[in-house]
């Protein structure tokens, strides 16, 4: 009977070792998620070979998009402060 037990607590231990040096699905995946977003953002892959002007935005309405990006972040508005006031002292 005890050669029995240990038995299958040995094979029970060599399973579990077995089992952690197998290779999990996240190994599998990894970087699969950063390759699905890059490909995702690349709407048109053949847009570099398009040498054709862009229509649609006027030269004015550009620089005026592109001044306001810039002043944004020239100044930065400080952090919100806040005070919690709990009852009152001395009183």
């Amino acid at each position: 009977m005890k050669k029995r037990f240990w038995f299958v607590v040995g094979m029970i231990t060599l399973f579990m070792f077995s089992a952690a040096c197998a290779p999990t699905r996240l190994e599998m995946d990894y970087g699969t998620s950063a390759k699905l977003s890059k490909f995702n953002q690349i709407v048109n892959p053949e847009a570099a070979k398009n040498l054709e002007t862009v229509t649609g935005f006027d030269g004015g309405a550009a620089k005026g998009t592109m001044d306001k990006y810039q002043k944004d972040f020239e100044k930065c508005q400080p952090p919100p402060t806040y005070t919690l006031s709990i009852g009152s002292l001395g009183k």
